[in-house]
């Protein structure tokens, strides 16, 4: 007698799997490689007043002392 059909399928679908986890390390392996990357210093942005995105921070503002005088009211 001859083998099983379902234990031919088995080891198709275990061999269809196993390659398909090979070639999903392989991308990520690749992606990996090929990434600018960046230090957090380069992926931070800031809004300015006009709510524009920029990716140099803003000039600290001193405020103005009527500002202060009514913070303190």
């Amino acid at each position: 007698m001859g083998r099983s059909q379902n234990t031919f399928m088995k080891k198709q679908r275990e061999k269809k799997k196993a390659k398909k986890k090979e070639a999903k390390l392989e991308r990520k392996l690749e992606r990996q490689e090929n990434s600018t990357g960046g230090s957090l210093a380069e992926m931070i942005a800031y809004v300015d007043e006009f709510g524009n995105i920029t990716d140099t921070p803003p000039e600290e503002r001193k405020k103005e002392s009527s500002e202060d005088e009514e913070e303190n009211s």
